[in-house]
Order: structure tokens, then C-alpha cells, then sequence
């Protein structure tokens, strides 16, 4: 398995491929706004929402390794 490990690795980095993470109506409401000012709120809203669940991972796991430390 060892020796397979670099050939999913390199899969994986070349099978990477841009895509678009919003709604085609929405990508033109924001695109077409002057100051950018609401697409900067949306970004800061998914990266918000986005963080929420790792974190609550991290304390979780780090609440059991606490407890299994003991």
C-alpha cells in the first residue's frame, strides 16, 4: 500500500479542476454591482459558515482526547 501512496497523491493533484461555488444569477448580481461591497459580505458569510463546523470538530476532539487522556 506504501508504494501506492504517491501514485494517489499525484492523481489527486493533477484531477484538480475549478468550479463554481455560486449560482449563475447570483455570480451576475454580484459581478455587475460598482463597489463589490456585497460580494465581499457573501465571501465573508461562506468562510464564516464554513469555519463553524471545524471548529466545533476541533473542541469536540479535543474534549475526548481529554477524557481518554485521564
Amino acid at each position: 500500500m506504501k508504494k501506492l501512496l504517491p501514485y494517489f497523491i499525484l492523481l489527486f493533484l493533477m484531477g484538480s479542476f475549478d468550479i463554481e461555488a455560486q449560482c449563475s444569477m447570483c455570480r451576475a448580481v454580484l459581478e455587475s454591482e460598482e463597489g463589490q461591497q456585497t460580494a465581499k459580505g457573501i465571501n465573508n458569510g461562506i468562510v464564516y459558515l464554513m469555519a463553524i463546523p471545524y471548529i466545533l470538530v476541533a473542541a469536540v476532539g479535543y474534549s475526548v482526547f481529554k477524557i481518554l487522556k485521564k
